[in-house]
Protein backbone atom coordinates (compact mmCIF):
# COMPACT_ATOMS: atom_id res chain seq x y z
CA UNK A 1 0.00 0.00 0.00
CA UNK A 2 1.25 3.50 -0.88
CA UNK A 3 1.89 5.63 2.18
CA UNK A 4 -0.10 8.83 2.34
CA UNK A 5 0.44 11.62 4.86
CA UNK A 6 -2.58 13.89 5.42
CA UNK A 7 -1.76 17.55 4.90
CA UNK A 8 -4.74 19.70 5.87
CA UNK A 9 -4.60 23.46 5.31
CA UNK A 10 -3.42 25.46 8.31
CA UNK A 11 -6.38 27.84 8.14
CA UNK A 12 -8.78 24.89 8.27
CA UNK A 13 -6.91 23.25 11.14
CA UNK A 14 -7.07 26.38 13.25
CA UNK A 15 -10.80 26.92 12.71
CA UNK A 16 -12.52 26.80 16.09
CA UNK A 17 -15.57 24.57 16.70
CA UNK A 18 -18.87 25.82 18.06
CA UNK A 19 -18.59 24.90 21.74
CA UNK A 20 -22.35 24.97 22.01
CA UNK A 21 -22.40 21.82 19.88
CA UNK A 22 -20.36 20.02 22.54
CA UNK A 23 -22.92 21.04 25.16
CA UNK A 24 -25.74 19.96 22.86
CA UNK A 25 -24.08 16.59 22.31
CA UNK A 26 -23.69 16.06 26.05
CA UNK A 27 -27.32 17.10 26.60
CA UNK A 28 -28.60 14.69 23.95
CA UNK A 29 -26.55 11.87 25.47
CA UNK A 30 -28.08 12.55 28.89
CA UNK A 31 -31.56 12.59 27.33
CA UNK A 32 -30.92 9.17 25.81
CA UNK A 33 -30.15 7.98 29.33
CA UNK A 34 -33.57 9.21 30.44
CA UNK A 35 -32.52 12.49 32.10
CA UNK A 36 -34.81 15.52 31.85
CA UNK A 37 -32.98 18.33 30.02
CA UNK A 38 -33.94 21.99 29.76
CA UNK A 39 -32.47 23.20 26.48
CA UNK A 40 -31.29 26.81 26.68
CA UNK A 41 -28.13 26.37 24.62
CA UNK A 42 -29.05 26.42 20.92
CA UNK A 43 -29.95 29.70 19.22
CA UNK A 44 -32.97 28.36 17.40
CA UNK A 45 -36.68 29.15 17.82
CA UNK A 46 -38.57 26.20 19.26
CA UNK A 47 -41.48 26.91 16.90
CA UNK A 48 -41.89 24.96 13.68
CA UNK A 49 -41.97 26.87 10.41
CA UNK A 50 -45.43 28.17 9.54
CA UNK A 51 -47.97 25.93 7.84
CA UNK A 52 -48.16 28.33 4.89
CA UNK A 53 -44.47 27.63 4.21
CA UNK A 54 -45.11 23.88 4.16
CA UNK A 55 -48.12 24.28 1.86
CA UNK A 56 -46.22 26.56 -0.53
CA UNK A 57 -43.28 24.19 -0.75
CA UNK A 58 -45.57 21.20 -1.34
CA UNK A 59 -47.31 23.10 -4.13
CA UNK A 60 -43.96 24.07 -5.67
CA UNK A 61 -42.84 20.43 -5.60
CA UNK A 62 -46.09 19.27 -7.19
CA UNK A 63 -45.58 21.86 -9.95
CA UNK A 64 -42.02 20.68 -10.59
CA UNK A 65 -40.40 23.87 -9.33
CA UNK A 66 -37.22 22.09 -8.27
CA UNK A 67 -34.68 23.49 -10.71
CA UNK A 68 -31.98 26.09 -10.13
CA UNK A 69 -33.09 29.67 -9.77
CA UNK A 70 -31.03 32.65 -10.85
CA UNK A 71 -28.01 33.10 -8.60
CA UNK A 72 -29.43 36.29 -7.10
CA UNK A 73 -32.65 34.44 -6.28
CA UNK A 74 -36.24 34.26 -7.49
CA UNK A 75 -37.12 37.67 -8.96
CA UNK A 76 -40.55 37.56 -7.31
CA UNK A 77 -39.00 36.88 -3.87
CA UNK A 78 -36.51 39.71 -4.26
CA UNK A 79 -39.40 41.99 -5.22
CA UNK A 80 -41.42 40.73 -2.27
CA UNK A 81 -38.55 41.48 0.10
CA UNK A 82 -38.34 45.02 -1.27
CA UNK A 83 -42.05 45.45 -0.53
CA UNK A 84 -41.54 43.97 2.95
CA UNK A 85 -38.86 46.55 3.71
CA UNK A 86 -41.20 49.32 2.60
CA UNK A 87 -44.12 48.10 4.71
CA UNK A 88 -42.26 46.81 7.79
CA UNK A 89 -39.35 49.25 8.07
CA UNK A 90 -40.41 52.21 5.91
CA UNK A 91 -37.24 51.57 3.92
CA UNK A 92 -36.72 52.05 0.21
CA UNK A 93 -34.85 48.94 -0.91
CA UNK A 94 -34.68 48.05 -4.59
CA UNK A 95 -34.95 44.40 -5.54
CA UNK A 96 -31.83 44.84 -7.70
CA UNK A 97 -29.86 45.29 -4.46
CA UNK A 98 -31.13 42.08 -2.84
CA UNK A 99 -29.43 38.69 -3.13
CA UNK A 100 -30.83 35.42 -1.75
CA UNK A 101 -28.29 33.04 -0.19
CA UNK A 102 -28.22 29.57 1.43
CA UNK A 103 -28.56 30.97 4.96
CA UNK A 104 -27.23 34.21 6.39
CA UNK A 105 -23.79 32.67 6.98
CA UNK A 106 -23.39 32.29 3.22
CA UNK A 107 -24.31 35.95 2.78
CA UNK A 108 -21.68 36.90 5.34
CA UNK A 109 -19.06 34.70 3.68
CA UNK A 110 -19.93 36.14 0.30
CA UNK A 111 -19.71 39.75 1.45
CA UNK A 112 -16.36 39.28 3.16
CA UNK A 113 -14.97 37.39 0.15
CA UNK A 114 -15.95 40.34 -2.03
CA UNK A 115 -14.27 42.85 0.27
CA UNK A 116 -11.13 41.39 1.80
CA UNK A 117 -7.63 40.99 0.49
CA UNK A 118 -5.10 39.11 2.66
CA UNK A 119 -4.00 41.37 5.48
CA UNK A 120 -7.06 43.63 5.37
CA UNK A 121 -8.38 44.39 8.84
CA UNK A 122 -11.95 43.91 10.07
CA UNK A 123 -13.08 45.60 13.26
CA UNK A 124 -15.71 43.93 15.44
CA UNK A 125 -16.71 43.59 19.06
CA UNK A 126 -15.56 40.92 21.48
CA UNK A 127 -17.90 39.10 22.20
CA UNK A 128 -19.45 38.50 18.79
CA UNK A 129 -21.01 35.72 16.74
CA UNK A 130 -18.29 33.07 16.12
CA UNK A 131 -18.55 32.98 12.31
CA UNK A 132 -17.63 36.66 12.10
CA UNK A 133 -14.14 35.88 13.35
CA UNK A 134 -13.77 32.58 11.55
CA UNK A 135 -14.65 33.87 8.08
CA UNK A 136 -12.19 36.75 8.36
CA UNK A 137 -9.44 34.34 9.35
CA UNK A 138 -10.30 31.92 6.53
CA UNK A 139 -9.82 34.81 4.10
CA UNK A 140 -6.47 35.63 5.73
CA UNK A 141 -7.77 38.94 7.01
CA UNK A 142 -6.68 40.46 10.28
CA UNK A 143 -9.07 40.75 13.21
CA UNK A 144 -9.32 43.95 15.23
CA UNK A 145 -11.33 42.83 18.26
CA UNK A 146 -12.56 45.55 20.61
CA UNK A 147 -13.50 44.32 24.10
CA UNK A 148 -16.98 45.46 25.13
CA UNK A 149 -18.95 44.90 28.32
CA UNK A 150 -22.20 45.77 30.03
CA UNK A 151 -21.28 49.48 30.14
CA UNK A 152 -21.99 49.69 26.38
CA UNK A 153 -24.58 46.88 26.36
CA UNK A 154 -21.90 44.61 24.86
CA UNK A 155 -22.02 46.69 21.67
CA UNK A 156 -19.58 48.84 19.71
CA UNK A 157 -20.19 52.59 19.75
CA UNK A 158 -19.10 55.53 17.65
CA UNK A 159 -16.70 56.46 20.46
CA UNK A 160 -15.07 53.03 20.14
CA UNK A 161 -14.51 53.54 16.41
CA UNK A 162 -13.09 57.01 16.89
CA UNK A 163 -10.71 55.96 19.66
CA UNK A 164 -9.45 52.65 18.32
CA UNK A 165 -9.43 53.16 14.55
CA UNK A 166 -6.43 51.71 12.73
CA UNK A 167 -5.04 52.04 9.24
CA UNK A 168 -5.98 49.30 6.78
CA UNK A 169 -9.37 48.58 8.38
CA UNK A 170 -11.50 47.53 5.42
CA UNK A 171 -14.76 46.80 7.23
CA UNK A 172 -16.64 47.16 10.50
CA UNK A 173 -19.06 44.43 11.58
CA UNK A 174 -21.93 44.95 14.03
CA UNK A 175 -25.13 43.11 14.91
CA UNK A 176 -28.35 44.66 16.15
CA UNK A 177 -29.89 42.85 17.97
CA UNK A 178 -26.75 40.90 18.75
CA UNK A 179 -25.78 37.35 19.52
CA UNK A 180 -24.89 36.66 22.35
CA UNK A 181 -26.28 39.65 24.26
CA UNK A 182 -29.62 40.40 22.57
CA UNK A 183 -28.88 44.13 22.79
CA UNK A 184 -29.39 46.72 20.05
CA UNK A 185 -27.51 49.73 18.74
CA UNK A 186 -29.77 52.76 18.57
CA UNK A 187 -30.43 53.89 15.01
CA UNK A 188 -28.94 57.37 15.46
CA UNK A 189 -25.73 55.80 16.71
CA UNK A 190 -25.74 53.15 14.00
CA UNK A 191 -25.95 55.60 11.12
CA UNK A 192 -23.24 57.79 12.65
CA UNK A 193 -20.99 54.72 12.86
CA UNK A 194 -21.66 53.92 9.20
CA UNK A 195 -20.88 57.51 8.22
CA UNK A 196 -17.66 57.46 10.23
CA UNK A 197 -16.58 54.22 8.52
CA UNK A 198 -17.35 55.80 5.14
CA UNK A 199 -15.02 58.71 5.91
CA UNK A 200 -12.31 56.08 6.44
CA UNK A 201 -13.23 54.33 3.17
CA UNK A 202 -14.37 51.23 5.07
CA UNK A 203 -17.48 49.13 4.62
CA UNK A 204 -20.10 48.79 7.38
CA UNK A 205 -21.70 45.33 7.70
CA UNK A 206 -24.84 45.13 9.80
CA UNK A 207 -26.20 41.77 10.91
CA UNK A 208 -29.96 42.26 11.23
CA UNK A 209 -31.01 38.61 11.41
CA UNK A 210 -32.78 39.17 14.73
CA UNK A 211 -34.57 42.34 13.60
CA UNK A 212 -38.28 41.85 14.02
CA UNK A 213 -37.57 40.02 17.28
CA UNK A 214 -37.33 43.21 19.36
CA UNK A 215 -39.14 44.18 22.55
CA UNK A 216 -40.49 47.43 24.00
CA UNK A 217 -39.61 49.15 20.73
CA UNK A 218 -40.46 49.07 17.02
CA UNK A 219 -38.50 46.96 14.56
CA UNK A 220 -35.89 49.11 12.82
CA UNK A 221 -33.34 48.81 10.03
CA UNK A 222 -30.40 50.94 9.04
CA UNK A 223 -31.83 50.68 5.51
CA UNK A 224 -34.62 53.07 6.48
CA UNK A 225 -32.08 55.93 6.50
CA UNK A 226 -32.36 57.55 3.09
CA UNK A 227 -29.01 59.31 3.53
CA UNK A 228 -27.05 56.21 4.51
CA UNK A 229 -23.64 56.06 2.84
CA UNK A 230 -22.85 53.63 0.04
CA UNK A 231 -20.72 51.45 2.32
CA UNK A 232 -23.62 49.74 4.14
CA UNK A 233 -24.22 46.01 3.69
CA UNK A 234 -27.06 44.32 5.57
CA UNK A 235 -27.20 40.59 6.29
CA UNK A 236 -30.54 39.00 7.12
CA UNK A 237 -32.19 35.61 7.31
CA UNK A 238 -35.45 33.73 7.22
CA UNK A 239 -34.25 31.66 10.20
CA UNK A 240 -34.91 33.61 13.38
CA UNK A 241 -37.89 35.98 13.12
CA UNK A 242 -39.42 33.90 10.31
CA UNK A 243 -38.80 30.53 12.07
CA UNK A 244 -37.29 28.83 8.99
CA UNK A 245 -33.94 27.65 10.39
CA UNK A 246 -33.72 24.30 8.62
CA UNK A 247 -34.74 25.73 5.26
CA UNK A 248 -31.34 27.48 5.01
CA UNK A 249 -32.34 30.74 3.39
CA UNK A 250 -30.86 34.17 3.99
CA UNK A 251 -30.35 37.35 2.05
CA UNK A 252 -28.13 40.36 1.68
CA UNK A 253 -28.82 43.96 0.76
CA UNK A 254 -25.75 45.51 -0.82
CA UNK A 255 -24.78 48.68 -2.72
CA UNK A 256 -25.20 48.52 -6.49
CA UNK A 257 -21.45 48.58 -7.13
CA UNK A 258 -21.06 45.26 -5.30
CA UNK A 259 -23.89 43.32 -6.94
CA UNK A 260 -21.99 42.11 -10.05
CA UNK A 261 -19.09 40.67 -8.04
CA UNK A 262 -21.47 39.15 -5.47
CA UNK A 263 -23.36 37.45 -8.29
CA UNK A 264 -20.13 36.04 -9.77
CA UNK A 265 -19.02 34.79 -6.36
CA UNK A 266 -22.41 33.21 -5.76
CA UNK A 267 -22.26 31.42 -9.11
CA UNK A 268 -18.99 29.83 -8.04
CA UNK A 269 -19.62 29.22 -4.34
CA UNK A 270 -23.19 27.87 -4.26
CA UNK A 271 -24.90 28.64 -7.61
CA UNK A 272 -28.23 29.53 -5.94
CA UNK A 273 -30.20 29.28 -2.71
CA UNK A 274 -32.50 26.25 -2.30
CA UNK A 275 -35.41 26.61 -4.70
CA UNK A 276 -38.13 25.05 -2.50
CA UNK A 277 -37.12 27.28 0.38
CA UNK A 278 -37.46 30.37 -1.78
CA UNK A 279 -41.00 29.40 -2.77
CA UNK A 280 -41.87 28.85 0.88
CA UNK A 281 -40.41 32.23 1.85
CA UNK A 282 -42.67 33.99 -0.62
CA UNK A 283 -45.62 33.09 1.57
CA UNK A 284 -44.06 33.82 4.96
CA UNK A 285 -43.98 37.50 3.92
CA UNK A 286 -47.76 37.67 3.47
CA UNK A 287 -49.85 39.68 6.00
CA UNK A 288 -51.51 36.61 7.58
CA UNK A 289 -48.13 34.96 8.12
CA UNK A 290 -46.67 38.13 9.60
CA UNK A 291 -49.57 38.25 12.07
CA UNK A 292 -48.70 34.72 13.23
CA UNK A 293 -45.05 35.69 13.56
CA UNK A 294 -46.02 38.73 15.61
CA UNK A 295 -47.84 36.42 18.03
CA UNK A 296 -44.68 34.35 18.34
CA UNK A 297 -42.62 37.51 18.92
CA UNK A 298 -44.91 38.36 21.83
CA UNK A 299 -44.29 34.87 23.20
CA UNK A 300 -40.54 35.48 23.15
CA UNK A 301 -41.09 38.83 24.86
CA UNK A 302 -43.04 37.16 27.65
CA UNK A 303 -40.30 34.57 27.99
CA UNK A 304 -37.64 37.25 28.23
CA UNK A 305 -39.60 39.02 30.96
CA UNK A 306 -40.25 35.77 32.83
CA UNK A 307 -36.61 34.67 32.72
CA UNK A 308 -35.18 38.05 33.67
CA UNK A 309 -37.65 38.49 36.54
CA UNK A 310 -36.99 34.98 37.85
CA UNK A 311 -33.25 35.62 37.81
CA UNK A 312 -33.76 38.96 39.58
CA UNK A 313 -35.81 37.31 42.29
CA UNK A 314 -33.16 34.60 42.64
CA UNK A 315 -30.47 37.26 43.08
CA UNK A 316 -28.64 36.37 39.88
CA UNK A 317 -29.93 38.93 37.37
CA UNK A 318 -27.80 39.69 34.29
CA UNK A 319 -26.43 43.22 34.15
CA UNK A 320 -28.24 44.02 30.89
CA UNK A 321 -31.85 43.46 29.88
CA UNK A 322 -31.85 42.36 26.23
CA UNK A 323 -33.93 44.39 23.80
CA UNK A 324 -34.16 41.69 21.14
CA UNK A 325 -33.29 38.21 19.86
CA UNK A 326 -33.80 35.43 22.44
CA UNK A 327 -30.62 35.55 24.53
CA UNK A 328 -29.35 36.71 27.90
CA UNK A 329 -25.60 37.19 28.36
CA UNK A 330 -24.86 36.53 32.02
CA UNK A 331 -21.72 37.50 33.94
CA UNK A 332 -20.89 34.53 36.18
CA UNK A 333 -17.55 35.86 37.45
CA UNK A 334 -18.81 35.64 41.03
CA UNK A 335 -19.02 31.87 40.62
CA UNK A 336 -16.37 30.74 38.14
CA UNK A 337 -13.44 31.67 35.94
CA UNK A 338 -14.02 28.66 33.69
CA UNK A 339 -17.30 29.02 31.81
CA UNK A 340 -16.89 25.77 29.89
CA UNK A 341 -16.47 23.75 33.06
CA UNK A 342 -19.33 25.69 34.64
CA UNK A 343 -21.68 24.81 31.77
CA UNK A 344 -20.65 21.15 31.75
CA UNK A 345 -21.16 20.80 35.49
CA UNK A 346 -24.47 22.66 35.40
CA UNK A 347 -25.71 20.31 32.70
CA UNK A 348 -24.48 17.15 34.43
CA UNK A 349 -25.81 18.09 37.86
CA UNK A 350 -29.07 19.86 37.00
CA UNK A 351 -29.97 19.08 33.38
CA UNK A 352 -29.89 22.77 32.37
CA UNK A 353 -28.01 23.30 29.09
CA UNK A 354 -26.50 26.75 28.42
CA UNK A 355 -23.59 28.03 26.31
CA UNK A 356 -20.15 29.15 27.53
CA UNK A 357 -18.99 32.63 26.62
CA UNK A 358 -15.90 31.16 24.99
CA UNK A 359 -17.95 30.57 21.84
CA UNK A 360 -18.16 34.32 21.34
CA UNK A 361 -14.62 35.60 21.89
CA UNK A 362 -11.91 35.94 24.49
CA UNK A 363 -12.75 39.10 26.47
CA UNK A 364 -13.95 37.84 29.86
CA UNK A 365 -15.37 34.89 27.95
CA UNK A 366 -14.61 32.45 30.75
CA UNK A 367 -16.71 34.62 33.06
CA UNK A 368 -19.82 34.75 30.86
CA UNK A 369 -22.49 32.34 29.65
CA UNK A 370 -25.39 32.71 27.22
CA UNK A 371 -28.92 31.60 28.03
CA UNK A 372 -31.42 31.15 25.19
CA UNK A 373 -35.07 31.56 26.16
CA UNK A 374 -36.24 29.21 23.43
CA UNK A 375 -38.38 27.07 25.69
CA UNK A 376 -41.60 27.54 27.67
CA UNK A 377 -41.99 30.00 30.54
CA UNK A 378 -42.57 27.08 32.90
CA UNK A 379 -39.29 25.48 31.84
CA UNK A 380 -37.46 28.80 32.19
CA UNK A 381 -38.70 29.24 35.74
CA UNK A 382 -37.74 25.66 36.52
CA UNK A 383 -34.28 26.27 35.06
CA UNK A 384 -33.68 29.30 37.30
CA UNK A 385 -34.57 27.26 40.40
CA UNK A 386 -32.08 24.61 39.33
CA UNK A 387 -29.37 27.18 38.53
CA UNK A 388 -29.83 28.90 41.91
CA UNK A 389 -29.54 25.55 43.72
CA UNK A 390 -26.41 24.73 41.70
CA UNK A 391 -24.81 28.06 42.62
CA UNK A 392 -25.63 27.51 46.27
CA UNK A 393 -23.91 24.13 46.10
CA UNK A 394 -20.73 25.79 44.80
CA UNK A 395 -20.42 27.87 47.98
CA UNK A 396 -20.91 24.99 50.43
Amino acid sequence: MTDFTPNIADHAQTLQPFRVMKILGEAKALERQGKDIIHMEIGEPDFESLECVHDAVKAALDQGKTHYTATLGLPELRQKLGEFYADFYRANVKSDNIMLTPGASSALQLALTALLNPGDKVLMSDPTYPCNRQFVQLLHGELVLLPVDASSDYQLTLAHLEEYWQEDIKAVMVASPSNPSGTVIEQDELIKMAQFAATKNAYFLVDEIYQGLVYDRPAESILSHAQRPDNVIVINSFSKFFNMTGWRLGWMVAPSHLMPVLERLGQNLFLCAPTPSQHGALHVLEPDALMQLEARRKTFERRRNTLFKAMQEAGIAPKVLPQGAFYLYWDVSDYTDNAEQFCSRLLAETGVAITPGTDFGTHKAQQHVRLAYTTSEKQLQKAVVKIRAFLDSLTL
